[in-house]
């Protein structure tokens, strides 16, 4: 069993892996991610910034098709395949003890990254889950057929979730409902089931208005609550408004939501906590900011902001 130490000073030393997968999401895009993020000065604005970086490249990349026989839980077989092969990729750099940096792709990454941290055995993980959706659909609930739309019923082992993706994460349910803190929800934008699955768990959440108003407040009140073993933040992009950083697969965040800057501050909350280890990002699809590559640029500085704070 791993003994888990919290860090003493601010994060000096990252290993970067990419993480290019579209299989899960609405249309392919995500997986251009990992590449237009590292063309985009990922790792130079970094080590500007004084954090080394250990890049150990990319998974190999997967990109979306139309699934015609599984409509309602598109390309599970892949989706699965790609989950366990981050997770190998995963472990034995959480068991080094550097901090991680995982860029995709999409929203499921953060499944893989938490069963990293649940296999170290070093303590209860927590997760703070940025981002405007509670991920929390099942292939009954919406007919959208999407996975990275339903990554976190999988990892609650909620009645519906698909049992390939379920098993793939190692005893169920990966997560009980206190190890995760939802930063950044837009109500309007949640089903019917995710409500209703909200109010039955009793869930820890924030607000897209509250990240908005107190970036920093809203963070820090969820870190607070979340379990002493390592802590892991999950960024989905669609949670900043769109008009800002044009960067989401998901474009209804238009005039709606935080700027770049509110999202830092809050993640800079969670990045000083001494249990801080991994940072993921997902959901970016680069083809949204062609007209405006200065916000591909923006994002690795916004990075580079939270991991050296």
């Amino acid at each position: 069993m791993t003994t888990f130490r919290p860090r003493t000073t601010n994060v000096s030393r990252v290993s970067l892996i990419g993480f290019p997968c579209s299989v899960g999401s609405y249309a392919a895009g995500q997986d251009l991610a990992p590449a237009a993020l590292r063309s985009s000065g990922l790792v130079r604005t970094l080590t500007q910034m004084g954090v080394e970086v250990r890049d150990h490249g990319d998974t190999p990349a997967q990109v979306w098709r139309p699934d015609r026989e599984s409509p309602r839980a598109q390309n599970v077989g892949e989706v699965v395949a790609g989950l366990e092969l981050l997770i190998e990729r995963i472990d034995p750099i959480l068991a080094s003890g550097d901090t991680m940096l995982v860029v995709g792709g999409n929203c499921l990454i953060a499944l893989a990254v938490m069963v990293g941290l649940r296999r170290l055995g070093a303590g209860t993980p927590g997760l703070l889950y940025v981002d405007r959706h509670y991920d929390m659909n099942t292939p009954q609930s919406t007919n959208d057929g999407a996975l990275d739309w339903m990554g976190l019923a999988h990892g609650l082992a909620l009645p519906g979730a698909v049992d390939a993706i379920v098993a793939a994460l190692g005893d169920p349910p990966l997560l009980q409902p206190f190890q995760v803190g939802w930063l950044g929800i837009d109500e309007e934008l949640a089903t019917q089931w995710e409500r209703d699955q909200a109010a039955r768990l009793g869930l820890s959440c924030r607000t897209s208005a509250d990240l908005v108003a107190d970036p920093t407040g809203a963070a820090r009140a969820l870190v607070q609550q979340l379990p002493g073993g390592p802590l892991a933040v999950h960024l989905d992009v669609d949670v900043l408004d769109f008009t800002d950083a044009p960067l989401a697969e998901n474009t209804d965040g238009r005039n709606r939501g935080p700027t770049l800057d509110k999202v830092v501050a809050a993640l800079s909350v969670a990045a000083r906590d001494p249990r801080f280890r991994v940072f993921s990002v997902g959901e970016l699809n680069p083809t949204r900011s062609v007209g405006e590559p200065e916000a591909l640029r923006m994002f690795c500085s916004a990075v580079a902001a939270v991991l050296s704070s």
